[in-house]
């Protein structure tokens, strides 16, 4: 018979994305418990075996409890595990990342928007968990829609190709782009619709999928 068996830590992490001023920002707060009191951290919180269906539940219970947030879209990153990650004791999280607007951020949750390329010496592992989170996202942009989940559900084409050229880092050719998303039959627009953001009004547009579409070639 065993005894005192050991029973690991099961928590879930999310990496709450948004674009804003043009730059790619990462939704932090500040924890209120210890380990790690008072200091900027990624969103997180204990499965629970008994209410939670499955980890995916986990977290956007954890994101609506602890920041008032409904993402867009979610997408399991991947495990991380081991003692030396929380000095509780051994344990695992299974890391997700959100994307939303910025402007659907709610404004009385403590959350602190900051640059995804400042967001340094966060505690645990949450640092390796956000390098992790960028590098898969920004690769798998440049084949699907994943740029157009960090916009409001209508969009100009503008502001499409200035979230992928956020995301990838680069300039995009604007006819080239518009181009290769007319063909790829990714967005459609939305009748009698159009921006009012400028002097000229520009057509409105929608994903043809709820989903993550992903293309046979790259951006």
């Amino acid at each position: 018979m065993i005894e005192d068996l050991m029973r690991p830590i099961l928590t879930v992490d999310v990496i709450p994305l948004v674009l804003k001023d043009g730059r790619m920002h990462v939704a932090l707060q500040r924890r209120d418990r210890a380990p790690h009191a008072n200091e900027m951290a990624l969103i997180g919180g204990y499965v629970r075996a008994d209410e939670d269906e499955s980890a995916t539940a986990a977290a956007l219970r954890v994101l609506r409890e602890k920041a008032g947030i409904t993402p867009r879209l979610l997408e399991q990153l991947m495990t991380f595990s081991g003692a030396g990650r929380d000095p509780r004791g051994w344990s695992a999280s299974i890391a997700y990342y959100a994307l939303q607007p910025a402007e659907a951020l709610p404004a009385d949750r403590n959350l602190v928007l900051t640059p995804l390329d400042q967001a340094r010496g966060l505690p645990f592992d949450h640092d390796a968990i956000l390098a992790k989170a960028a590098d898969r996202w920004r690769r798998r942009a440049a084949y699907s829609t994943l740029p157009a989940f960090l916009l409001p559900p209508h969009f100009t084409l503008s502001a499409l190709r200035a979230a992928y050229e956020t995301v990838l880092g680069r300039a995009l050719n604007d006819s080239a782009f518009r181009r290769k998303i007319d063909e790829l039959r990714v967005i459609q627009p939305i009748a009698g619709a159009s921006s009012k953001a400028t002097a000229r009004p520009a057509q409105l547009y929608q994903l043809s999928h709820d989903g993550v579409t992903e293309f046979d070639r790259t951006l």
